[in-house]
């Protein structure tokens, strides 16, 4: 039997989106406003936001019915590593790449209409806890007269700040409930976490006796189920995309570098050694790439259960590899300046790693897969 192969090849369509939100981050998103919001604001680039809005890039995926573009992963993948170049400052991951994939998986139609025409149109911003520290715990106690109360506290939320609305994954004596919690409810309390990686903040959530009405429940039982099970390695690709283009980004970096840089009379780009090094890095980045285009393209497809874990493991894994691989060399090919604040290739390389602990690390993935091939071998 014939190895089963996926189609790499990018319509003019999906050309056209990469493209034009690629160019639009170019100029808005250059280094000196990412360092800007960063370092002198609170690390949300609103202005950015307005016009990922505008370009549609906020509602990729999302049911065109409710305001979304009604696109796939592709289109999704695409625009996360334009977005990862850039570093941009705006919590796209967590809302569309995580919640808004949580929604679509959750499959309710009221949450289509209440949620989706807002994220499409940048006027919301949601995001879920993504288990950057174990041991957050949240319970949730019926109510009489209706509703749940929330007690708990999560110690690192993405956007938690920014997030008007906290997808939660919640245990009940009804099951797993999945509540839009009010980040701007009575009993929550917000603080922003001091982090390596300014350029996409966290916060500490504690949830002191939180209501939480019946109409806020996205979904329950089965299907927060499915949404704790599968959200993470939709997003897991998705994330894996941004992390090609920290690689990539570091990639176009190094080589302007060594192209400008003079020794010995001749530029550094010109040294075989050094071409060996850039060289490697382009592999890596490819590698990288092509696992998560190949993803990409069988989740929209339809792939099953299984291959949907293969494909986030490998994706994940492969462009942290990259990621952590590229952010390294960009730091030594720049010689003694690498990691100095002046200087680029350190806030990727903080960017890289502060990746690696989202979904889980990646050993982790390896390990899930390890399990899953482990099991079709024993069957």
């Amino acid at each position: 039997m014939a190895p089963e192969t996926t189609d790499l090849v990018l319509t003019d369509e999906q050309r056209q989106v990469a493209d034009a939100i690629g160019q639009m981050l170019a100029r808005e998103s250059d280094s000196a406003a990412v360092r800007r919001v960063a370092f002198e604001g609170d690390g949300f680039d609103r202005a950015l936001w307005r016009q990922l809005a505008e370009q549609g890039a906020l509602g990729l995926h999302l049911p065109e019915a409710h305001g979304g573009l009604g696109l796939g992963i592709t289109e999704l993948v695409l625009v996360a590593e334009a977005l990862g170049r850039r570093l941009a400052c705006v919590p796209w991951l967590e809302t569309l790449a995580v919640a808004g994939t949580a929604l679509l998986i959750g499959d309710d139609e009221a949450a289509f209409s209440r949620w989706v025409p807002a994220i499409a149109a940048g006027e919301q911003v949601l995001t879920m806890d993504v288990g950057l520290v174990d041991g957050a715990t949240v319970g949730a106690h019926r109510r009489e007269g209706g509703g749940w109360r929330l007690e708990g506290r999560l110690p690192a939320v993405p956007a938690g700040m920014a997030a008007e609305r906290l997808l939660l994954p919640v245990p009940s004596i009804d099951g797993l409930l999945l509540l839009a919690v009010d980040l701007g409810a009575e009993g929550v309390r917000r603080r922003r976490l001091p982090t390596h990686d300014a350029t996409r903040p966290l916060a500490e959530l504690v949830l002191d006796g939180v209501v939480v009405a019946d109409a806020d429940c996205v979904c329950r039982g089965a299907a927060a189920e499915r949404v704790a099970a599968y959200t993470p390695q939709v997003a897991s690709v998705v994330l894996a995309a941004e992390q090609v283009g920290v690689a990539q980004q570091c990639l176009d970096l190094s080589v302007a570098h060594l192209q400008q840089r003079v020794q010995f009379g001749r530029p550094l780009a010109g040294f075989q050694a050094l071409k060996h090094r850039c060289a490697q890095m382009m592999v890596s980045i490819e590698l990288a790439r092509s696992a998560v285009l190949g993803a990409a393209r069988d989740l929209d497809a339809g792939c099953d259960a299984r291959r949907l874990l293969e494909h986030a493991a490998m994706a994940r894994t492969v462009a942290d590899d990259a990621a952590r691989f590229c952010t390294h060399e960009a730091i030594q090919l720049h010689g003694g300046v690498g990691f100095t604040w002046e200087y680029d290739p350190q806030l990727y390389f903080k960017r890289a790693q502060a990746a690696r602990c989202w979904f889980g690390m990646p050993p982790r993935w390896r390990a899930h897969h390890a399990a899953l091939l482990l099991d079709e071998a024993a069957a």
